[in-house]
Formats: C-alpha cells, structure tokens, sequence
C-alpha cells in the first residue's frame, strides 16, 4: 500500500467528457469571433452561457485554457473578446496560403493599373472568404476586410466559384435562403441559375451592385496545380468610377489575370488558355 502522503495520480478525463469539452470551447471562441466581426467590442458571459445552454461557471471553466493562451481576452465589463493569440493563428494561417503570396504581385498591377480595390478570396461552403486585398492611393476606400464571410450567391467572385467549381456546389448555394443585400440582389432561383450560365460562358462573375449599394465587382476563378477552383480574383469599385460600359474590357483583363495566377500555382489548363488567348494564338 503506498503512504497516505503519496501523491495518487490523477484520474483519467473520459475521452468523451474531453472531447465534448473541447467542441463546447471552440464554439464559444466560434460565437466570440463571429460577433467581433459584425463589430460587438466584447461578449458578455451571460450571451455565452445562453448560447451554450450552460451554466456561467461552465463557460468560465471551458474559457480558462483559452485565456491563458490569448485566443480570448477578458474585456473590462467582464466580458470576452479575441486576444492576440487569435490573431496570430488567423495570420499564420494566411500566410501558408501559398495562394497569397502567387496573386500578390498580379493584384498590386492590376489594382495600380485600374484604380480600382483587387480581392482575392476563397470558397467555405456556401461562402466566400476575404484572405487578401490591394488598395493603391487614388483607390476609393471599401469596408471589405481581410477575414470577413460573405454569401457566394450576391457577390461577382462567388459566381465565379460556383460557375467552374464543383458541380454540386450550384445546389448547394440555391439551397440556402436568398437574402436581399440591396434592391439589385438576385433572389430568384432561375434568374440566378441563369446568370451563372452566364458567368461560365464570358469567364468572369458581374456583381451589379448586388452586394453593397453602388458598388460594381468583376471577377474571375483561380485555379490550382491539379486544374480544380481554389478561389477567386476580383475587382470592385463605385459604379462612378466603374461603369457598365467598362464591365467586358476590364472582366476580359481579370479573367487574364486570375489565369495568370493559376499558372503560378501551376494549373496546366490555365496556361493553354493564355497561350489561346495571346496574338497570334501563341504564348507571349
């Protein structure tokens, strides 16, 4: 028998108990993030605990481990934001998206070449992902931010996606309820069926101030070494500044370019449509 001042170890966490743990706790970070980006400057105890369906003193256990490693932060009202740990996560994985560093150099020529704001985004479901965006000087400022979610249904680069991605990927969008973002978004099913048709036959997705009000977007896909969608590459701008009269010479000129960087990620199939598309039918 071991002295009763030896320490017993202690009894092993249920992998169950542990598991169910660990996916309440990243869904209180999931809750946290998603309110700080639609602008909540902390989120109380009590909205997690409800969200939870839990008691507060189960949301400050499961919140502890994240505290101590800066994904969350306690905010003054006793509430919780992200720390610089989420931060740093969310950057370290941006910047192993070799997709980032391949568009980088087409997006700052084509952003310095336009005047107008370049976005580079990827699919997520249903939803498209900002992971990079060029502003020059004489761009007008967008709320876009890097990091923000939105419905591929009223945005030019989710056309884009859905146009030449997977084919299931169509069913997927119509299947989750349309919502208006402005008077000019595309609710109805077979109208929106129809514009991706149109999408694949021009090359590039045309948000028509669908998205934002006076905002027009062009965009076209990104391709990856085995030739599959891996994302998207846009231009947007006031519909001032970039009028409808302008929507086929610059669309042509994103289409080019999301070639481009689908040949620096390797796409074979990218690079014989730019051979195609070069005078003469050769590659320049």
């Amino acid at each position: 028998m071991p002295d009763d001042d030896e320490q017993q170890p202690a009894p092993a966490v249920p992998a169950r108990n542990a598991a169910l743990s660990l996916r309440r706790g990243l869904s209180l970070l999931d809750h946290v993030a998603d309110r700080t980006r639609n602008g909540a400057a902390s989120v109380s105890l009590g909205e997690l605990a409800s969200m939870l369906g839990t008691a507060k003193s189960t949301v400050l256990r499961l919140t502890a481990p994240m505290v101590e490693t800066d994904l969350l932060r306690r905010t003054p009202d006793a509430g919780f934001t992200l720390g610089l740990g989420a931060l740093l996560l969310g950057q370290s994985y941006l910047e192993g998206i070799d997709l980032r560093s391949a568009a980088a150099p087409f997006m700052r020529r084509t952003a310095e070449a336009t005047g107008l704001t370049c976005h580079l985004v990827v699919p997520d479901g249903t939803d498209i992902v900002y992971v990079d965006k060029v502003e020059t000087r004489g761009t007008v400022r967008m709320g876009s931010r890097i990091g923000n979610r939105l419905p591929m249904r009223n945005t030019a680069s989710g056309k884009a996606i859905v146009a030449f991605g997977d084919p299931g990927l169509l069913g997927a969008v119509l299947a989750v309820p349309a919502t208006a973002m402005t008077d000019q978004s595309i609710t109805d099913d077979g109208r929106w069926r129809q514009e991706v048709e149109r999408t694949r036959a021009r090359g590039y997705g045309i948000d028509d101030r669908e998205n934002e009000p006076g905002i027009r977007c062009v965009a076209a896909p990104v391709l990856d070494h085995a030739n599959q969608v891996v994302g998207a590459m846009s231009i947007s701008g006031l519909a001032s500044r970039f009028p409808a009269a302008a929507v086929r010479e610059l669309g042509d000129g994103v289409v080019r370019t999301a070639l481009e960087i689908s040949v620096a990620l390797g796409s074979s199939s990218a690079q014989l449509a730019l051979r195609r598309t070069a005078p003469g039918g050769a590659a320049r």
